[in-house]
């Protein structure tokens, strides 16, 4: 896995012109409940790609319809099942179409369509198979800073799990070469399929680059920022644990196994001075030996299982 170098590319629609011509490239939008933006996104992004999915998750407005007026291709599911299933279905429906390039968009107006072009160049030019709208690039972004300082917890966790760094692990505006169409679907369901896409990149071998992109945000969150944050948080530590075992399990287990006997040592020291040992100390020596011991050894079988499977998968 490589993070592909140069990042920052700004690049204006016209320089994709003959690249365009030859190669489908298609864009989805995942939406609920988006009707006051997502006729402006689909309407911008037509300019740029040649066919425009909105995969409607449940939105009990007019977002389906809106979307449809506007010239995209509705998938409506009528339960919401999240995130994760309306981009899994955005990857079949760009196999179906034969599509180059995939283009991911949120359909909360967030994200500049217009800005396109800046996340195809590298993927036209061979730098990468995934390109990241990166918000913490471009100065001019009026992220609220409950928003950066939630991104930035996320971003650092899922670069530490994944062995891929980048500066904006949660960006919703990404783009997919043929290759990550093919290869990529997802498990996760929620809103940490971002960085599950970052784990599986690293898996995969897939190049990834990162471009600036500006956003904006108007009015409040639809949900709780803390308890989404914290949501998302969970899910990437599970994953982490899923995919590192042995960072998750066994270094903390070898860590306090270590306490554990260092703390026998003392109380064994201590018992050749006064003939007794100190019960509450022995009682903390023992149970930390048999947590991290335990801990130890379920991480280094999970390391040696998941490596075993991904032989048995040719992988």
């Amino acid at each position: 896995m490589e993070i592909s170098e140069p990042k920052g590319l700004r690049i204006q629609a016209d320089d994709l012109k003959v690249e365009q011509s030859t190669l489908v490239v298609a864009v989805a939008i995942p939406c609920r409940n988006e009707e006051r933006f997502i006729g402006s996104v689909v309407l911008k992004a037509k300019r740029h790609v040649n066919h425009v999915i909105v995969i409607d998750d449940g939105s009990t407005d007019g977002s389906a319809s809106i979307a449809e007026a506007a010239g995209a291709v509705v998938i409506q599911d009528h339960h919401a099942k999240g995130k994760g299933s309306a981009i899994n279905l955005a990857f079949q429906e760009a196999s179906r179409l034969g599509a180059d390039v995939l283009i991911l968009i949120d359909g909360d107006g967030q994200h500049d369509a217009g800005e396109i072009p800046k996340l195809l160049k590298p993927i036209f030019k061979g730098y990468a198979d995934i390109v990241v709208g990166s918000r913490s690039l471009e100065n001019g972004n009026r992220m609220p800073k409950y928003r950066i300082a939630g991104q930035r917890i996320l971003t650092f966790a899922t670069n530490l799990g994944s062995g891929i760094k980048l500066t904006d692990s949660q960006s919703g505006f990404r783009a997919f070469s043929g290759k990550a169409i093919r290869t990529l679907s997802f498990y996760e369901q929620g809103f940490a399929l971002e960085s599950e896409m970052q784990f599986l990149a690293k898996e995969e071998g897939l190049k990834v680059t990162e471009v600036p992109i500006t956003t904006q945000y108007e009015g409040k969150a639809k949900r709780s920022p803390i308890a989404h944050g914290l949501a998302v948080l969970i899910r990437v530590l599970s994953l982490i644990n899923q995919r590192q075992p042995l960072l998750c399990l066994s270094l903390p287990g070898a860590i306090l196994l270590l306490i554990g006997i260092s703390l026998g040592l003392i109380g064994l020291r201590n018992y050749s001075a006064i003939i007794t040992l100190p019960s509450v100390q022995t009682f903390v020596s023992v149970l930390l030996c048999a947590i991290g011991f335990l801990a130890l050894f379920t991480g280094v079988t999970l390391h040696w299982l998941r490596i075993f499977l991904k032989r048995g998968q040719g992988k």
